[in-house]
């Protein structure tokens, strides 16, 4: 059995239509979000304080690496 699906033409022109509009409306918000949009950056110190760059202070140096292995020197590995 075979069905058939009748897809008129002005309901294609209206989601074409809908398409369009839901389009534009978004650019159009999208705009206005990005026009108020809050730019990020260093913040400014308030006044009369002095800036300090380092809010903690820096990590001790690391420890010196190990010695390399050397053997003993026994009288055993002496040839």
């Amino acid at each position: 059995m075979v069905m058939v699906v009748v897809i008129s033409l002005p309901l294609v022109l209206f989601c074409i239509l809908l398409g369009v509009g839901c389009f534009f409306l978004g650019r159009y918000k999208a705009r206005q979000e990005a026009a108020r949009a809050q730019v990020l950056g260093t913040p400014i110190p308030p006044p009369f304080t002095v800036a300090s760059y380092s809010s903690s202070p820096a990590p001790p140096p690391p420890p010196p690496p190990p010695p390399p292995h050397s053997k003993h020197q026994s009288s055993a590995n002496i040839v």
